[in-house]
């Protein structure tokens, strides 16, 4: 309830108002983008929340006059852009001279899609303080009626003439219709408080090949301080950029469509430089809710899994470093990773893997942020640290010779298992004291080599131990 908690609200709804309302009809079309932001998913929001992008396309059936006529539209969300709200006749023969977008204001934000209409404001025990046009409610409410304007700032409960009650903000409109008569009119505007991202979950499977059961889910935030009922949505994935941070404005795209795997998942297509999910069925979206849906459908994926040992990261000094404590030290952790190929392209969004304990109960391992990824791509996802094994990481030697413009370095590596089972980890280095090096020796032969990496496989046995020893020539020229 938006109202102070002293206040207890009941509105009841009577007969037709007096001022003209434009009704919501059945079609609604919700375009939703990509939002990360916790408020949004999170279950210990309370209320609205202004932040995510949504475009919404729906039908508002009215009954018009011939001539000039004011009309409300209510029942609009709370956070709206006023400059591009738009409303469009199919007939062109109806204009609209003038618009105005009456915001929530305070307390009575659930009020403010009454504004214009008759209305009975009722004290704690019920008696009538006021009847009349509403004129405003914000800081209390303003009340005309024939005997004069009202000022209620203390009251229990608001009555309501019309058939409805709009809830959020509402749109007040001056139109010119060249004849009298029902008509239904596309009301097109930007909001937030609607957002989505993708939600994985990867359960492992037993067994030593790697391969895990993935579940693809489309996670639908509303926060917009108002419900939607079968709504036809879809789902945009990218990132657009928005010129206003606070709303976005529509975005008229072709769309290329992509035959999609199943009736019942959503259709994929491109839309411009980014991909489009439709829905095959309408949805509800109650307001304060979290919604899913399938996004593909499962599927088995094969994996990989790493215990990763790593030391340093890219990055190459401005000059040679010649201090013999630069990159010295190493944790002891070794931390678990899983890396697979996106079988199709994949929305931003979070992976939950889960693995089964000794009764088959799937338990969860680690979660990870997956980043736009297109199909045949890798990702990689850090799970947590690994309980039985360690490493301990010393230098053995380190010489510099300044006049032939040199520097030798080398390392120990002391990887220890206290589990049941061998186990690889792999040990990734980044020799950084300089960008010309050369590998001068190594006990274990390196499976990858680069400008800025060394990495080892080290078979490191149950309840045991291994060590891996490497050295590292650099160069450079008196210039440099």
């Amino acid at each position: 309830m938006l109202l102070p908690p002293r206040r207890a609200l009941a509105f009841a709804c009577l007969a037709a108002c007096l001022a003209p309302a434009a009704q919501a009809a059945d079609a609604t079309e919700l375009t939703l983008y990509r939002s990360d932001n916790a408020a949004l998913y999170t279950a210990a929001s309370d209320g609205s929340v202004g932040e995510g992008h949504a475009v919404v396309r729906e039908q508002r059936a009215m009954q018009l006059k011939a001539g000039t006529q004011d009309l409300v539209l209510g029942n609009l969300p709370l956070y709206l852009d006023p400059e591009a709200i738009a409303l469009a006749f199919p007939d062109h023969r109806t204009k609209v001279i003038s618009q105005r977008l009456l915001l929530g204001q305070g307390n009575e934000a659930a009020l403010a899609g009454l504004v214009g209409r008759e209305v009975d404001v009722l004290g704690s025990n019920g008696e009538s303080l006021a009847q009349g046009n509403l004129l405003r409610a914000g800081n209390g409410l303003l009340v005309k009626s024939a005997s004069g304007t009202t000022l209620v700032r203390d009251y229990a409960a608001v009555r309501s003439s019309g058939g409805d009650f709009p809830t959020g903000a509402s749109l007040r409109l001056r139109v010119d219709a060249a004849r009298a008569g029902n008509a239904t009119a596309t009301l097109s505007y930007p909001t937030a408080g609607l957002g989505w991202r993708a939600a994985y979950v990867a359960t492992l499977q037993p067994g030593n090949a790697c391969r895990m059961q993935f579940e693809s889910r489309a996670s639908i935030a509303n926060r917009s301080g108002r419900d939607w009922h079968d709504a036809t949505l879809k789902l945009v994935a990218g990132e657009p950029r928005f010129a206003k941070p606070e709303a976005p404005r529509p975005m008229m795209m072709r769309t290329y469509a992509a035959k999609s795997e199943s009736a019942d998942m959503p259709q994929q297509s491109a839309m411009g430089d980014y991909r489009l999910y439709t829905l095959p069925q309408p949805v509800d979206l109650p307001d304060g809710s979290v919604s899913q849906v399938p996004l593909y459908a499962s599927r088995t994926v094969a994996c990989e899994r790493t215990a990763l040992y790593e030391n340093g990261n890219r990055w190459t000094p401005p000059e040679p470093m010649l201090s013999p404590d630069f990159n010295s030290g190493g944790s002891n952790t070794v931390e678990s990773s899983l890396r697979f190929t996106a079988f199709d392209s994949l929305p931003a969004g979070y992976l939950r893997v889960l693995g089964s304990d000794n009764t088959g109960t799937p338990q969860f391992l680690g979660e990870g942020r997956l980043d736009d990824t297109p199909k045949g791509s890798d990702a990689t996802f850090a799970l947590g640290t690994v309980f039985d094994l360690r490493a301990e990481r010393e230098r053995t030697s380190f010489k510099v010779d300044k006049a032939a413009h040199t520097m030798d370095e080398a390392f120990r590596i002391t990887l220890t298992n206290a589990g049941e089972s061998a186990r690889v980890v792999t040990v990734r280095e980044h020799p950084s004291r300089w960008r010309e090096w050369t590998l001068a020796s190594s006990s274990t032969k390196p499976g990858k080599q680069s400008p800025d990496v060394l990495e080892f496989k080290v078979n490191v046995p149950a309840g045991g131990k291994a060590t891996l020893d490497y050295a590292v020539h650099y160069r450079w020229t008196a210039g440099e």
